[in-house]
């Protein structure tokens, strides 16, 4: 990783260096990737209405690959951005917006219900590290919060306002949890990164460095850092209170980037809503 006064004068930007690549089959784009420890993806398409019509081939595919790009599973679904995620035990968790339920997709190709969502529209997911619980950001007629369900799909904590009453969220397409315990989503409604504590009081909200931003992919790493994608530029990297540090950005760049997320072994994925590459870069802390 090299470090460079790249971007706007004054804005420090990481150069990252591209480890490998992975073209997902059957996919259009990369809107959303769920990595497993077996080094499998689970990734999916989106479309997003700014791009050419060409661009946008298919939608609504929730593939299963391995490293060499070989289908391992394949499903369509209702789509969306961050819908999907991968538990502890290796199941994959999606989201349907259509029939508001959380399904299950075992090792062994079973599709259950994890839990109905009422009149509520789930948008987007996250499986805890800390200790298993599922985050689901979600949307009704205006409103939005988060909701936390524990390993069984009994919801334990819904996250809507503020301690003045104030509303948190507008639309919440990427969720994720913080080595803290903070809930982090970006909020495409509100232009921001919006983090919550466990208990959800409100921390902080992050709307951009020089310009507002538009946030879509998010992550933390294991010093706490968020990483969110300010989807047509960059990606930003924050302090666990907010505090801008850095851009990043591939070598070889990466447009539209919509989609980031971190293995165990500190190597960083990221996802484009152009192409169906995902790439693998070194990422030093």
């Amino acid at each position: 990783m090299e470090r460079d006064r790249g971007g706007a004068v004054g804005t420090p930007t990481l150069f990252l260096r591209t480890l490998a690549e992975y073209r997902i089959p059957i996919v259009s784009n990369a809107f959303h990737v769920s990595l497993q420890k077996s080094n499998n993806f689970w990734v999916s398409d989106g479309v997003d209405s700014n791009l050419p019509q060409k661009c946008v081939l298919k939608k609504n595919y929730l593939v299963q690959t391995n490293p060499e790009g070989a289908v391992l599973n394949q499903i369509q679904t209702s789509g969306g951005e961050g819908y999907h995620t991968v538990t502890d035990e290796e199941n994959l968790i999606y989201a349907d917006r259509v029939m508001k339920v959380i399904n299950k997709i075992t090792e062994d190709k079973i599709i259950k219900n994890f839990t109905k969502t009422g009149d509520w529209e789930p948008l987007s997911i996250h499986s805890s590290r800390i200790n298993g619980d599922i985050l689901v950001g979600m949307i009704r007629e205006g409103e939005a919060k988060v909701t936390r369900y524990n390993r069984t799909g009994r919801e334990i904590q819904n996250i809507q306002k503020d301690n003045k009453g104030e509303t948190l969220y507008v639309h919440p397409h990427y969720i994720t949890e913080n080595i803290n315990g903070d809930i982090c989503t970006s909020d495409i409604g509100k232009h921001a990164v919006v983090v919550v504590d466990g208990l959800g009081n409100y921390r902080f909200s992050y709307e951009g460095n020089e310009r507002n931003i538009s946030p879509y992919g998010i992550c933390t790493d294991t010093n706490g850092r968020i990483l969110v994608c300010d989807y047509k530029e960059a990606v930003h990297r924050l302090d666990q209170d907010g505090n801008f540090r850095e851009k990043i950005l591939p070598k070889d760049d990466i447009f539209f980037p919509c989609t980031i997320c971190l293995d165990d072994e500190n190597n960083l994925f990221m996802g484009n809503a152009i192409t169906s590459i995902v790439k693998k870069y070194e990422y030093l802390q």
